[in-house]
């Protein structure tokens, strides 16, 4: 919402605590119907849309902004007029990057004791008794459910408007 500057801005409401939304809670399985190993199976696809997501959203910043870490800065800031322009060695290193984690993930998915995306081990040395952790695990899946949802609207501004970026606020700041 724009505001003129001669009128203040209404205060922000206060911060609810983080936590899950009400589909999350642990007697959610029993209420869908689905066993614990298509939850977890659940769970893990959400935590990698998320992670992937978050990444996403970072990149497609970046690209805008500019920044080209290949190809001498060569490619277009529109990051899909650059998805286009991408030579295709860079889309064989994208292919086997991504290949080469999905394997990976696969292969610690093995180890006993596995919870759902906890591809770095963390579970060996906390458990869900620590709040603070749990915290952390409510803040990383609602920002991937938010990263989800931005980049999707990120993707939609560029192929409906060919406007990307930060370049729908600019009516803002005019």
């Amino acid at each position: 919402m724009y505001f003129p500057s001669n009128h203040a801005v209404p205060p922000l409401p206060p911060l609810k605590p983080e936590g899950p939304p009400p589909r999350s809670t642990p007697g959610s399985a029993t209420k869908l119907g689905k066993d614990d190993a298509t939850m977890k199976y659940y769970r893990e696809a959400e935590l990698k849309h998320g992670r992937v997501a978050m990444a996403a959203c970072l990149g497609w910043y970046l690209n805008a902004g500019g920044v080209h870490p290949a190809f001498n800065s060569a490619l277009s800031n529109d990051p899909l007029k650059a998805m286009v322009e991408l030579p295709a060695v860079g889309w064989v290193q994208f292919v086997l990057g991504c290949g080469a984690i999905e394997w990976l993930g696969q292969q610690i998915k093995e180890r006993p004791g596995y919870n759902p995306g906890d591809l770095l081990g963390a579970a060996y040395w906390v458990d869900n008794s620590d709040e603070g952790w749990v915290q952390y695990q409510n803040k990383e899946l609602n920002n991937g459910r938010l990263a989800m949802l931005a980049i999707t609207g990120m993707i939609y501004q560029d192929v409906f408007t060919g406007e990307y970026g930060d370049m729908m606020y600019r009516q803002l700041v005019r």
